[in-house]
């Protein structure tokens, strides 16, 4: 099974102050979808934790990492720019099938600035690996991870020179 990685980004999560239901929720698609996930690394908000966060994960494995919160408009959400400090190449159509997707269940989904995109191997780091930044929402977790699950092991298999199928 390929390993997962989920970071949620939380500053409340973080500090207790509110429980965490997306991470687990994109932990339980994950497996269901064959990937091997442990539970999710909540963090509070800002660039410098997401990309510490995201370093940590892919030296330790993961080829697919999902976060969720901090794509807002708030100025505490910097969770693309975090992402976009790790990611060698974006992948705009993802960011943007799960923002028109989103915009079915709720008009507020535009306004997601979440990234995808992929890490390219790097020796002794990682062999490669697909992140998604998805919206904190329950629902758009649910949508999401629809979305993603559609196209990563296809994303997995090209970075390490798979051909198309």
């Amino acid at each position: 099974m390929i390993p997962a990685a989920v970071v949620t980004v939380s500053t409340r999560a973080s500090s207790g102050v509110r429980a965490d239901t997306a991470g687990p929720a994109i932990v339980a698609e994950l497996i269901r979808g064959g990937f091997s996930c442990d539970e999710p690394v909540v963090i509070a908000d800002g660039a410098e934790n997401v990309e510490r966060a995201l370093w940590a994960e892919l030296a330790g494995g993961a080829r697919l990492i999902v976060t969720t919160g901090g794509t807002g408009v708030s100025p505490t959400d910097e969770t693309p720019e975090g992402t976009a400090r790790v990611i060698t190449r974006e992948l705009p159509g993802i960011a943007e099938e799960l923002r028109r997707v989103g915009v079915t269940e709720t008009p507020g989904a535009m306004l997601s600035r979440g990234l995808a995109g992929v890490v390219d191997p790097i020796a002794g780091i990682t062999t490669g690996a697909l992140i998604v930044n998805l919206p904190g929402s329950p629902k758009a977790v649910a949508s999401g991870m629809r979305v993603i699950l559609s196209v990563a092991q296809h994303v997995i298999d090209q970075l390490v020179g798979e051909d198309h199928p």
